[in-house]
């Protein structure tokens, strides 16, 4: 009677283990990296579509309209106080607003920054600049001429600024 043993032996496993713990570790900035800039992508396209609500508010409700921006609480909110519309949003974990345009050489770049659509009135100038944790940023703005939220990056909004 053979008594033959199946399985698999300690250093084996150990192997396997070391295989699968440098797989991880060579690929986890790239997935990290990746959900970094997925999030800076989801902060811009909800900016965008917070400007957007707002713009299209003050012309169809024919109401002013203002859009508050607090660097520091990572938030932007629309209001038409006639008509208690409010919408918020907070910018995901990892993405903070770095700048509110333009700039405001007589006040902090942190603080609270109000703008306000006019109906029938010119839009003004005004956007932010956001920065993600691998330092990738972006900058939405609305064009005073069009009165369209555009995205763009920081270099060619201070070239254009």
């Amino acid at each position: 009677m053979t008594n033959t043993r199946r399985g698999i032996t300690l250093i084996e496993m150990l192997v396997v283990v070391t295989i699968i713990s440098l797989a991880v570790a060579i690929s986890f900035p790239a997935v990290t990296s990746g959900l970094d800039s997925l999030r800076l992508h989801e902060a811009v396209r909800d900016v965008v579509s917070l400007f957007d609500a707002g713009l299209s508010r003050a012309q169809r409700s024919q109401q002013v309209v203002e859009i508050t921006v607090s660097p520091r609480e990572n938030v932007l909110w629309v209001r038409a106080p006639e008509s208690k519309y409010e919408r918020r949003i907070e910018l995901p974990d990892g993405v903070t607003i770095t700048r509110v345009l333009p700039g405001n050489p007589t006040e902090d770049d942190l603080g609270v920054r109000s703008f306000y659509l006019y109906p029938g009135g010119s839009v003004p100038r005004f956007g932010i600049e956001m920065r993600n944790r691998r330092g990738q940023r972006r900058v939405v703005s609305v064009d005073p001429i069009t009165g369209v939220p555009r995205i763009s990056d920081p270099l060619e909004a201070a070239d254009a600024g």
